[in-house]
């Protein structure tokens, strides 16, 4: 796969050539329990060690516990982001997670989340991006370990 580059010049440093490929994964998530979807403290612990196993960077966290119930959880990372945001009443999470380059895969921020939230079903889509025109794929999904 040959990705688009550019260059950054800094000063008084040799310019860095960046790759503009990445991959953006984003997964509905349906038939979670209540409780694990309400719980912002619990989501944000989750979420970093979600980032943790694709290898991304994590450099900050916003989380939100809303009234009567629904979290927000946003991971900035290094490499972009990984966000949640969650609709307990429904037992849905919509989940997505996209990372500039290739060393980072955002697919398995996503496998990782869907093991622990344990969703009755998933509907995924990955963009390719950065290359020209988007390219929408079907992510292959990491089969849950039942428990």
């Amino acid at each position: 796969m040959k990705s688009v580059s550019h260059f950054i010049p800094r000063k008084g440093e040799p310019e860095v050539e960046y790759s503009t490929f990445g991959r953006h994964v984003a997964v509905d998530t349906w038939g979670v329990n209540f409780d694990t979807l309400n719980n912002a403290e619990l989501l944000q612990s989750h979420m970093i060690e979600a980032a943790e196993a694709c290898g991304a960077t994590v450099l900050s966290v916003q989380a939100k516990q809303f009234e009567p119930q629904g979290a927000t959880v946003l991971v900035l990372l290094s490499e972009s982001h990984l966000s949640i945001h969650t609709y307990p009443e429904k037992g849905f999470a919509a989940i997505d997670c996209y990372t500039c380059g290739e060393t980072v895969d955002p697919q398995a921020a996503i496998d990782y989340l869907v093991d622990v939230l344990k969703p009755q079903r998933t509907y995924a889509k990955k963009l390719v991006r950065g290359l020209g025109e988007l390219q929408v794929e079907e992510p292959t999904m990491a089969q849950a370990q039942l428990v």
